[in-house]
């Protein structure tokens, strides 16, 4: 879809009012990217599940530079939308810009966000665990016997990862052993060495791509995987069943969050009301090849 016109001027909830569309029933579907794999499947079940109920989905992705997320509420206002999911975004990031969701709550628009946000914005979010999440990928790599146990997050400002943060505190797990950085798979290998220098032999990353940066990285350094350093990701994007080796994850229960995204979306649609409430669904633990017992101090590497 072709990001909204820069020309169109700014909207005033004095001068538009909302109604219910009498023509197609659309909903924007607005995403913050679709080149992290886990955003063309939520995109993709959420989507699903509106043509399923009736609805016409339209895409708005902010990817290589496509438009901005206030720009496109300001189009998606401008054609009387019946609602709006939002798959990520603004609203997950503490220091991001949140004028356009106040003015989305002011003119009653159906909301339904996917995933933490900020909390005062008055929208119904569908969430994965983020706590169980941690747990999940901790807790497998104790198992194992790891006891240098490191997690590579998104940033300070990211809602889930603060979550995430938290959880690895009540854990016990070592401050030093917790790194902060964008999602990106550059971003998890520029990090990785410094976990490895202080002792990690366990890695718990924040999304996939940053767990496929890890894993770079310690081939690079002439670390195997899982021998010398376990990985597990977050998301079950695709394809990582296919990757070399195949990434114990966490699994987000998509299709699940996808409908109850729409439910919260067609309750609203119902009874115009909003509220911050959050509907939690529990994650999966997905192990695969890239998880194993630590290597035995002093052994050296099979050959």
């Amino acid at each position: 879809m072709p990001p909204p016109s820069s020309r169109l001027r700014p909207l005033r909830a004095s001068t538009l009012t909302r109604s219910r569309p009498t023509g197609p029933r659309l909903i924007g579907l607005v995403t913050p990217d679709l080149q992290n794999a886990i955003f063309p499947a939520i995109t993709e079940a959420v989507g699903s599940e509106l043509t399923r109920r009736g609805f016409t989905p339209v895409l708005c992705s902010q990817s290589r530079g496509g438009g901005s997320e206030p720009a496109f509420v300001e189009f998606l206002l401008r054609r009387r939308f019946a609602g709006i999911v939002f798959t990520g975004g603004h609203y997950a990031f503490t220091d991001a810009p949140h004028a356009h969701y106040g003015q989305l709550a002011r003119l009653s628009v159906p909301v339904t966000l996917f995933n933490a946000g900020v909390a005062h914005l008055p929208f119904p979010r569908v969430v994965c665990d983020d706590a169980a999440a941690t747990d999940l990928g901790w807790r497998h790599l104790a198992s194992l016997g790891h006891e240098r146990i490191g997690l590579v997050l998104g940033p300070y400002s990211h809602l889930p990862s603060e979550r995430k943060a938290a959880r690895a505190r009540e854990l016990g797990v070592d401050p030093a052993l917790v790194v902060r950085t964008s999602f990106s798979l550059e971003a998890g290998q520029a990090v990785a060495g410094d976990l490895f220098s202080a002792g990690a032999t366990g890695l718990l990353c924040a999304s996939d791509p940053l767990a496929l940066g890890v894993i770079r990285a310690a081939r690079r350094r002439g670390l195997d995987v899982p021998g010398d350093v376990s990985v597990v990701g977050y998301d079950d994007s695709a394809l990582m069943r296919c990757t070399s080796p195949p990434l114990t994850t966490v699994r987000q229960p998509v299709e699940a969050m996808a409908a109850v995204a729409v439910d919260l979306l067609c309750a609203q649609m119902d009874a115009p009301s909003a509220s911050a409430h959050e509907t939690p669904l529990e994650p999966e633990l997905i192990v695969r090849e890239s998880t194993g017992r630590p290597r035995p101090r002093g052994a050296a590497a099979p050959r």
